[in-house]
């Protein structure tokens, strides 16, 4: 197993967002490799508290390195749909500062072939965040029908062959299996007529078979529903998302909780009688150009950043 380092987007400008409490109590949904969970360690007193959350196995051994090294800090094996379970058995609900989701997949593995989730390098055609259970991409590739991977490829993927591609996937299936990343690369490359500048014709496929396989967008939205029951007031929700899609949904989500409940059209209300839960902070922010140009990685990403009210 290689361990290769991740460089943690909009960093300064995430831990700014978060508006750290040095004796307050912060959750980092999305452990990683750690960028940004030492990073709002190092602002914390030792009054202050750090949970994190990874559901995959090998991020979770290296922030089990940092627990026994840091008192303050904790992390747990759970995907992002169990952060209200977890955050109620340890007594964190309604009581944190800061929640902090860094979305998508880390360079870590991005650039380990065994995980499958890249087509730069060839190795088995697995894409789970979780190795302990579940689904591999080419298990699922191997039984999808070709209207289910078609639908797959156009909602997650935005992929404009998405027909064509599934086609050639079960065509391909019928004489091998398909089950390495190179060969599902040049699978999709023969099927795509054109090509998106500076884009590699798979990358959209790759994209949406990841996003499924990890139920990605459902386990955003299930953290992001009980984000304010987590939050106290005050608290700051923070998230990087990468993909108009995550990002749909983060936006809808604090616009939603920013009008308050939603009475019938022409029954009079005060703004504040509607109970709205949360307000936007600032624009929603990008890396700089410094930062762009250090990680060209960080290019897609987009950060935006809510506060609990009372």
């Amino acid at each position: 197993m290689t361990d290769a380092p991740h460089t943690p987007v909009l960093l300064e400008e995430s831990l700014a967002a978060l508006a750290i409490n040095p004796d307050g109590i912060y959750v980092d949904g999305t452990f990683g490799r750690g960028g940004h969970a030492r990073g709002l360690l190092a602002k914390l007193s030792a009054e202050g508290s750090l949970l994190a959350l990874d559901r995959d196995p090998q991020a979770v051994a290296v922030g089990t390195v940092l627990e026994h090294s840091d008192p303050r800090f904790r992390i747990e094996h759970a995907p992002l749909s169990l952060m209200e379970e977890v955050a109620r058995r340890r007594g964190l609900f309604g009581r944190v500062n800061g929640l902090l989701l860094d979305l998508g997949v880390s360079s870590p593995q991005l650039d380990e072939p065994g995980r499958g989730f890249s087509f730069s390098a060839d190795g088995p055609l697995d894409m789970r965040m979780d190795t302990s259970g579940g689904r591999t991409a080419a298990q699922w590739l191997a039984q999808a029908k070709p209207e289910e991977i078609a639908r797959i490829l156009r909602d997650y993927g935005e992929e404009r062959f998405a027909k064509r591609i599934a086609r050639a996937i079960v065509r391909a299936r019928e004489e091998r299996p398909v089950c390495s990343t190179r060969a599902l690369a040049q699978i999709v490359a023969s099927a795509v007529p054109s090509r998106e500048t500076g884009k590699h014709p798979a990358t959209r496929t790759f994209q949406a078979i990841r996003i499924h396989i990890n139920n990605e967008l459902e386990e955003l939205r299930a953290c992001l529903a009980c984000a304010c029951g987590l939050l106290a007031a005050g608290g700051r929700l923070v998230v990087i998302s990468f993909h108009s899609l995550e990002d749909r949904i983060v936006k809808r989500v604090i616009r939603d909780q920013a009008r308050g409940d939603q009475l019938p059209r022409g029954v009079p209300m005060m703004a504040q009688e509607a109970n709205p839960r949360l307000r936007p902070v600032g624009k929603p922010m990008r890396p700089s150009g410094a930062e762009l140009a250090a990680n060209p990685r960080a290019r897609s990403a987009l950060m935006r950043v809510a506060e609990r009210l009372t």
